[in-house]
């Protein structure tokens, strides 16, 4: 059964999210290691989903969930920052580079099959990332879309309706095993990508021996579906 269309994921597995967080860190005169702020503020992400998720949480798109764990980090740093410098930081995750594989892959997967983001992050974010760094989709999805989070059944499934697909002819992209088993659950085909520097060096390796394919980057991708 050939895949007819590529979603991705974006932050890690697009986009090197903590080089540019910890730049902005840097830039902003807090003290203490930049790369271990950009680590600490990431590693909030998961909890604040699942709130969302369950209810305990309202609804609330990336920047507004970025603002408040921010928040939630500082306070308990007992660090100071002014509301302009929070939002400076909040919108370091519009301007985040590309890996260097991104580009020339997703223009390979394009020439067969619709390509597509499927990202926690809202669509206004996805389109600033797109923009900044020259990354061309046929589509935007968000999981702003299905208001609810990654692994949450239903935004997989909407990605598959809105494109007009089987959740089998579907396939997600992404560098993080518990994204693409919540895709499989959902009925998608999954592709795991390797990005060894998502964390800096030396973390642990990661892989999915259940995804469909395993790659070092986009352009093996292509050539594994183009085959």
């Amino acid at each position: 059964m050939p895949v007819r269309a590529v979603a991705f994921d974006v932050f890690g597995t697009l986009v090197d999210w903590r080089s540019g967080v910890a730049e902005a860190f840097d830039a902003s005169g807090l003290p203490g290691d930049p790369h271990e702020l950009a680590d600490d503020w990431r590693a909030r992400y998961p909890r604040v989903l699942a709130e969302v998720n369950d209810g305990s949480r309202p609804w609330g798109n990336f920047d507004e969930l970025h603002l408040a764990t921010l928040d939630d980090l500082l306070s308990e740093r007992s660090l100071e920052l002014p509301p302009e410098a929070r939002g400076r930081l909040v919108g370091a995750w519009h301007r985040l580079q590309p890996w260097p594989d991104v580009r020339s892959g997703l223009e390979e997967l394009r020439r067969r099959r619709v390509v597509a983001t499927l990202s926690n992050g809202h669509v206004a974010l996805l389109v600033d990332l797109a923009r900044h760094g020259d990354l061309r989709f046929d589509c935007l999805l968000s999981a702003e879309l299905a208001h609810a989070y990654k692994p949450a059944p239903e935004v997989y499934r909407l990605a598959a309706r809105l494109l007009a697909v089987e959740a089998g002819d579907l396939m997600l992209v992404a560098a993080h095993p518990w994204d693409l088993d919540g895709a499989r659950r959902a009925g998608l085909r999954t592709a795991f990508v390797e990005r060894p520097l998502e964390y800096g060096p030396g973390p642990p390796a990661r892989a999915d021996p259940q995804a469909d394919e395993s790659v070092s980057d986009l352009l093996a991708l292509a050539g594994r579906l183009a085959g």
